[in-house]
């Protein structure tokens, strides 16, 4: 491993936002994880595990900390299984499958980041998670040296959600997911029209998070006003926190040169010299008016570091 010193981690997030790592070192696998800790250990400092780097908020000041960057590891098939290393790019992966006439989890193209890191947020869109396809996930434990398997019962997944989340501890390092048989011209159809669908619905190329919040569970006077003005029923009693943003007014909001955007209010974009104290600021102010205006609360999906 190459460990390298104070290098600058703007440039690897979709957000292109923050400061410098103390320490950095690019990792693959289990083994190559635990030595990055144990330097980690060695020196006293902290350590944090990023790979696709979409869904997170780097301070402007940098992390005084090492920082293991998990990159694409290996992956292979056998028969309907497919099993990757945690770092493997989500979207490379559904189009190798499909190619193979392996699928069934095409709705999840285009959703930015690493197999890895959906499962830890347990990614889905258009009603497909990464649950209904993980059978089993490989883990290191940071704090002990322990390696696990678990199923798909013990990882707790629900929406935007899985046992690592609450389990920090816990380092998802390999996948095993069990697909369906699909006809390879099919899965590449449906991976692009779902890509072109994302396309119409969100914002593409611009320095974001993706969506900033996680869509809340709404009380019944405000899913009956959704249902209503939408036409859709609500899924899991939730609204989409973007439609609460538009309500309570704050689509087009800016701080600095952080703005939620006009397009898509639950994407809080980077305008072009947006610091993290920006977007901070203005996440606030968007939770403490949606609050304000219906009593909803709204919880970070991206991680502010």
């Amino acid at each position: 491993m190459e460990i390298k010193e104070n290098v600058p981690l703007a440039p690897l997030t979709t957000f292109q936002i923050g400061g410098a790592a103390r320490w950095f070192v690019e990792v693959k696998n289990a083994e190559e994880i635990k030595a990055a800790i144990a330097f980690a250990h060695e020196r006293g400092t902290r350590f944090l595990i990023l790979a696709g780097c979409s869904n997170v908020l780097v301070p402007d000041e940098g992390l005084d900390a090492l920082i293991i960057y998990v990159v694409a590891g290996e992956y292979s098939f056998s028969g309907t299984i497919l099993e990757a290393d945690a770092g493997s790019n989500l979207l490379k992966l559904i189009r190798a499958a499909g190619e193979r006439g392996l699928g069934g989890w095409e709705k999840l193209a285009g959703i930015p980041g690493s197999i890895g890191g959906a499962v830890r947020g347990n990614a889905g869109a258009f009603g497909t998670e990464i649950k209904d396809f993980a059978t089993n996930i490989h883990a290191l434990n940071a704090e002990t040296g322990e390696t696990r398997e678990f199923t798909n019962a013990e990882c707790d997944f629900s929406y935007r959600h899985s046992f690592f989340k609450d389990h920090q501890e816990w380092i998802i390092t390999h996948i095993i997911t069990r697909l369906n048989l699909v006809n390879p011209e099919e899965s590449m159809r449906l991976a692009q029209d779902t890509i072109a669908e994302r396309e119409k619905r969100h914002l593409q190329n611009v320095k974001a998070a993706g969506s900033f919040f996680m869509n809340p569970v709404a009380p019944p006077e405000l899913l009956a006003m959704f249902e209503q003005e939408k036409g859709v029923r609500s899924r899991e009693n939730r609204v989409p926190a973007g439609w609460l943003i538009e309500k309570a007014g704050m689509k087009g909001a800016c701080v600095g040169g952080a703005c939620a955007s006009e397009q898509h209010p639950n994407y809080i974009v980077n305008n072009g010299n947006a610091t993290a104290m920006d977007v901070q600021t203005l996440a606030a102010k968007v939770q403490a008016e949606v609050k304000k205006q219906f009593g909803v609360n709204l919880v970070e999906e991206a991680a502010v570091l």
